[in-house]
């Protein structure tokens, strides 16, 4: 069953609507806070001013609070995807614990279910076992 490319990436449609809102909406209420503060002063209206001004408040915005969340959020994903240490300490922890209940629970059978799970599901060869079975 293939889903709409609407369906599938939902939340980075949504995400980038907000955003686009968000952005037309800083950029339209600047104008209205340039046009205040120009006439205040007694200075002309220039677009120029204006596109230099919000581009400078837009991108110290970004560098502030977007590029921040972005290095938390974006960064950590991205570590954990590439199997940091940190990552790995908590599968490996888990899988250690369930292959010890399961050599409580079925001497006889644990490894021949260890080895067909693994088999079943690959790339999970890390750990202390892995070490062990790696060594000369």
């Amino acid at each position: 069953m293939t889903m709409s490319i609407w369906k599938r990436y939902g939340y980075a449609w949504l995400t980038a609507g907000l955003f686009l809102f968000s952005l037309a909406g800083h950029w339209l209420f600047g104008w209205f806070a340039y046009l205040d503060e120009q006439r205040a002063h007694g200075r002309p209206i220039e677009v120029a001013g204006y596109v230099t001004e919000m581009a400078r408040d837009t991108l110290e915005n970004w560098q502030s609070e977007f590029l921040q969340l972005l290095w938390q959020v974006g960064g950590l994903a991205f570590f954990l995807f590439i199997g940091s240490p940190q990552s790995k300490e908590e599968d490996d922890r888990m899988e250690e614990k369930l292959d010890a209940i399961l050599h409580k629970l079925a001497p006889a059978d644990a490894e021949r279910i260890i080895v067909e799970i693994d088999r079943k599901y690959p790339g999970r060869e890390i750990g202390p076992g892995a070490l062990e079975a790696e060594s000369p």
